[in-house]
């Protein structure tokens, strides 16, 4: 590998670009009309021009990447998260094309990023799922029976995607009539299927994630990410060791994780996503991400591994490097997104010119952002700006540490996220690690209702 087109945009392809550079390869940027001034475009060797500024133009235009691929003389793609990185047309037709896609072939992505797809394959694997549907439908009728088998509450999940769309929980037969063909079309919207599938809603429950790594023959893990903190299904703080397992479900979870990576022949880094019963303390396979994640360097902090440099070198053609007894975990890290949102108007994303930018700094503090003085946020994508992550020898550690950073981050002319997250550090429930999957939207919930109340005496 001597030359990497970085499909994507943002803190990402910033985050790419330094990897590559970090083992000598050269790296072509893409962007669109919106980015030429972006960080991402000047730190690369090369740029290529791929359109208009809606995604949908450009950076979701898998022909016009590949071609700009070609043209630059690069020999592989990365697709980061986001944007065509699941696409398994897309990595097809990047090996179509004689170049190396950084990431899983196209018949795994297809395999995996279908969720029920993704289910049956865990269960042949002997990895537990969530109870519910093995084949998706479109069909109302064939929900509400299947619906009735499962027994309510169920979760109406998009077969063929994620991040949040089309997800459901609905109580009774009644409610899943109603929003059944609203979840559909929302799915369809987004990915081009609106196929939906069932499972049990566990009320109370845990997001844990188990990052791998896979040579195609041989797969290991990194341990686990505790993911629970969301907003309407959007990851908002992530850590890393998850406060709130066993060490007899964690190494249960992370054997099943490798067990499924080498059932299917997996082939860089991936994640496994687990929802864990906060009553019983079981744990259930929900998904796979055949991608880099956008919390990947929680991850690196506490095991001290460069995932997309091994990315890198997994695509390029070297097995895996690792063996299961060199990665060891040390510490605590967290990671938060801060978003040009305003927490205060119901999390309105707020675009436009950037001021003045302070980014904060000192021992095991680090900041992944595409944001310079004077750059724009563009309405175009999404609003995340930058990821702050900190590491401590143990949890209050990382937790005094993120309230300090947290405090450091300046960014003048756009709204941001960052004093709600310096907010949440200091509740007693988030400083315990006592939380689930509906904490944060309880808890959010709860202040907006007393911030209306003091509004109105």
């Amino acid at each position: 590998m001597k030359r990497l087109l970085v499909a994507n945009r943002g803190e990402i392809a910033v985050r790419i670009i330094r990897a590559a550079r970090d083992l000598g390869i050269e790296t072509v940027a893409v962007c669109s009309d919106a980015d030429t001034e972006a960080k991402h475009v000047r730190l690369a060797d090369a740029v290529m021009p791929i359109g208009p500024a809606p995604a949908t133009k450009s950076y979701l235009v898998g022909d016009a990447i590949v071609d700009a691929a070609r043209g630059a003389g690069a020999d592989a793609v990365h697709p980061g998260y986001g944007f065509l990185s699941e696409r398994a047309e897309f990595a097809a037709a990047v090996a179509d094309a004689g170049l190396t896609f950084v990431g899983p072939e196209a018949s795994v992505i297809e395999q995996m990023g279908d969720k029920v797809r993704a289910r049956k394959v865990a269960m042949e694997a002997g990895v537990p799922t969530v109870p519910g549907t093995t084949d998706g439908t479109a069909d109302v009728d064939a929900a509400v029976t299947a619906a009735a088998d499962i027994g309510y509450p169920v979760m109406l999940k998009a077969a063929a995607g994620g991040g949040g769309r089309g997800i459901r929980v609905v109580d009774n037969e009644a409610e899943l009539a109603s929003e059944f063909p609203a979840a559909s079309a929302e799915a369809a919207k987004a990915f081009g299927d609106g196929q939906m599938y069932l499972e049990r809603f566990v009320r109370s429950s845990r997001h844990v994630e188990v990052q791998v790594l896979g040579d195609g023959k041989d797969a290991v893990h990194l341990f686990e990410r505790e993911c629970s903190l969301q907003r309407r299904r959007q990851k908002v703080i992530e850590e890393a060791p998850s406060p709130g397992i066993s060490e007899e479900t964690r190494q249960a979870m992370t054997q099943a994780a490798v067990s499924l990576c080498e059932h299917v022949g997996y082939r860089n880094a991936g994640t496994c996503e687990f929802l864990v019963d906060d009553e019983t303390g079981e744990f259930f396979f929900i998904e796979m991400n055949t991608r880099i994640q956008v919390e990947h360097p929680i991850t690196e902090l506490i095991t001290g591994i460069d995932l997309v440099a091994e990315q890198l070198r997994i695509a390029a053609g070297e097995p895996l490097g690792l063996w299961q007894s060199d990665i060891t975990k040390r510490g605590h890290a967290i990671e938060f997104r801060i978003c040009a949102e305003d927490p205060e108007r119901d999390f309105m994303p707020g675009p436009g010119s950037v001021g003045r930018v302070e980014l904060p700094g000192g021992p095991w503090v680090r900041t992944d952002t595409w944001l310079t003085p004077q750059s724009k946020v563009s309405p175009f994508y999404d609003s995340l700006v930058a990821k702050l992550i900190v590491w401590g020898d143990d949890r209050p550690t990382a937790l005094r540490r993120a309230g300090r950073a947290l405090s450091e981050f300046i960014v003048e002319g756009v709204p941001t996220t960052t004093a709600l997250l310096r907010e949440i550090t200091t509740e007693p429930w988030f400083e315990e690690g006592q939380f689930n999957t509906g904490t944060l939207e309880a808890w959010l919930a709860e202040r907006s209702q007393a911030a209306g109340m003091e509004a109105t005496g």
